[in-house]
């Protein structure tokens, strides 16, 4: 296959690395070319021609900010650049309107949505793992081409992910929910740390980390994301803002035992987020050991629990303030954790029974 991309932030030169590990041939475009030419030296393509000559690309894979797809798109079909387009941005109603009033060939566009990311950018923090087993929105128009959606569903699946059909609507609905209002929240606690004293912050755990990872994600990039998508956003953030508000009112008016009746809500809505490849969530137990802080120590401990037969599902890492220490977690079913935590010890780790 081959294809451009046109856009080499996290998720254009993320694209291109997965793309090239599959052998297609790349071409890279960027409004800042020192941009385009850092992802080629991270081997994700070469910069496009300035008149295009020679590329005949099967796919322009569009990663541009939502209020840019339009016209980048009729510059990019204006210019023949592929045969079929695709874009990334986090909502589609609004990039599928605007190409529709500047006349683009709707035949041949699929509006797309890879449900991954990192709360870092730029092409320096691509990786071609980034979409692997993650949910990629496809939501074509009623005039698409059959064609044209299955070529885009080949490169979602090159990428590693798995395509999900739906339609614009739909899809900014529910990303507002599961995207959009969590960034805010984030947003709204990690802005309480502003004015925090250090010895407040000197307690912060993994809890707090994991709170506000994703309010460290790029500003001007989220309010273009949280503007286009308002109304959705909105009506979360509301029902989001009342449940805090009673919890505030209960807690004031001296009745914790109130706020349970949140808590229960959120266990039961945590229980709902589907575990690991897409399926049913599963209950795992925490095995934790001491780790030191150096090279090669969580490499192995990974070996160990190889070594043990023991498939890890997953890992945290909390890090000890001011000690080269920490404490991994490493979560695996609960029929295996005594045969972990037997080898761990039989091999020497400090681990927590």
């Amino acid at each position: 296959m081959n294809v451009v991309v046109v856009g080499t932030g996290l998720i254009g030169t993320s694209v291109a690395l997965a793309l090239r590990e599959r052998g297609a041939v790349v071409w890279l475009a960027d409004a800042d070319p020192e941009a385009a030419r850092l992802a080629a030296h991270l081997g994700a393509g070469e910069p496009l021609p300035d008149n295009a000559s020679g590329v005949s690309a099967d796919v322009a894979v569009l990663a541009v900010p939502p209020a840019a797809v339009a016209g980048t798109l009729a510059a990019a079909q204006a210019r023949a650049l592929a045969t079929c387009y695709t874009d990334v941005a986090s909502v589609k109603q609004l990039p599928v309107a605007q190409a529709r009033e500047r006349g683009c060939d709707m035949t041949s566009y699929v509006p797309g949505h890879p449900l991954a990311g990192r709360e870092k950018h730029g092409p320096a923090a691509a990786r071609a793992d980034l979409f692997l087993g993650r949910t990629w929105a496809l939501c074509p128009e009623p005039e698409t081409a059959e064609q044209a959606v299955e070529t885009i569903a080949a490169l979602v699946r090159d990428c590693g992910a798995v395509p999900m059909r739906t339609d614009a609507a739909a899809h900014d609905h529910w990303v507002a929910l599961v995207s959009h209002a969590p960034h805010l929240v984030a947003a709204a606690m990690a802005a309480r740390l502003e004015a925090a004293s250090p010895q407040a912050l000197d307690l912060a755990g993994q809890g707090l980390r994991d709170v506000t990872r994703i309010a460290a994600g790029d500003t001007a990039l989220w309010t273009q994301i949280l503007a286009a998508n308002a109304e959705p956003v909105a009506e979360v953030l509301a029902a989001v803002a009342a449940d805090l508000a009673e919890a505030a009112r209960m807690l004031t008016d001296g009745d914790p035992k109130s706020v349970a009746t949140l808590l229960d809500h959120g266990q039961a809505g945590v229980a709902r987020i589907p575990g690991k490849h897409g399926g049913e969530p599963r209950e795992f137990t925490g095995v934790q050991v001491v780790i030191r802080d150096q090279p090669g120590e969580l490499a192995r401990l990974f070996d160990a629990a190889g070594a043990a037969g023991v498939n890890v599902e997953d890992v945290r890492i909390e890090h000890s303030p001011g000690l080269p220490v920490g404490v991994a977690e490493l979560s695996v079913r609960p029929a295996e954790a005594g045969t972990l935590l037997d080898a761990l010890e039989a091999g020497g780790w400090p681990v927590r029974r």
